[in-house]
């Protein structure tokens, strides 16, 4: 049995894309519970956006950004892959994918100064 090739584009995109999502499962819990300090109270609210606005938060934020775009673009590049005659521009699509998750960041941090 030969193992795939771990040197591969397609294989990173695979496992960013594998990542991304586990990560982003794992701060669904996060995102409801901070919603949920809406319906405690306007006053507890304030005290959340506020902790919210702090520097390690908004770094956070950007990688949480980040984290969307990478699985969006990734998933994108997958339905692609898989209803397209595109197969020979596997590398292309991945790359592209990545240029436009990290753009999507920078975006992102250059609106929060």
């Amino acid at each position: 049995m030969s193992w795939p090739a771990r040197n591969h584009p397609n294989y990173w995109a695979f496992l960013l894309h594998r990542v991304s999502g586990l990560l982003l499962a794992l701060f669904l819990p996060l995102h409801f519970w901070a919603l949920g300090t809406a319906i405690e109270g306007a006053a507890r609210f304030d005290g959340f956006l506020r902790w919210t606005s702090a520097p390690l938060v908004k770094l956070a934020e950007i990688g949480l950004v980040v984290l969307l775009a990478a699985h969006l673009t990734g998933g994108l590049r997958l339905l692609a892959i898989e209803f397209l005659a595109w197969r020979r521009w596997q590398k292309t699509a991945v790359a592209l994918s990545a240029g436009a998750s990290l753009a999507m960041g920078l975006v992102f941090l250059l609106n929060l100064f």
